[in-house]
């Protein structure tokens, strides 16, 4: 079963095509410890955009590297993008905004991004 998700006001939504993961990053960076983030990252070609391209806004800081999206109207951030490691495209999912996703349930590798 694809997962699906969405901002709180449903401007933007997404569907990613794989199974529901079990786990989960949570990263202790300036934005990701503000916005109780808990990602999963993938591949580009997994994801499609339903809507909400023009509906989004971009936010990038310290390397530029990641791409941190959100809602303009709601605020909420249910995706971003970027590049990965190891150089190729990623696309990052924040599973607090997936449907059907029981975070509670997931097993959470802690990220020292803090120290980057």
């Amino acid at each position: 079963m694809p997962v699906t998700g969405s901002c709180h006001c449903g401007a933007i939504a997404y569907t990613l095509d794989e199974e529901a993961p079990a786990g989960a990053m949570a990263c202790n960076c300036s934005i990701c410890r503000r916005k109780g983030y808990l990602l999963h990252f993938t591949s580009p070609e997994k994801f499609t955009l339903l809507r909400g391209e023009d509906a989004s806004t971009e936010y990038r800081f310290k390397s530029e590297v990641i791409g941190h999206r959100f809602c303009a109207t709601c605020g909420c951030s249910p995706y971003g993008g970027g590049t990965g490691p190891d150089g190729k495209e990623v696309v990052v999912i924040n599973l607090r905004c997936a449907d059907g996703i029981d975070v509670e349930a997931l097993a959470v590798q802690n990220f020292d991004g803090a120290s980057l």
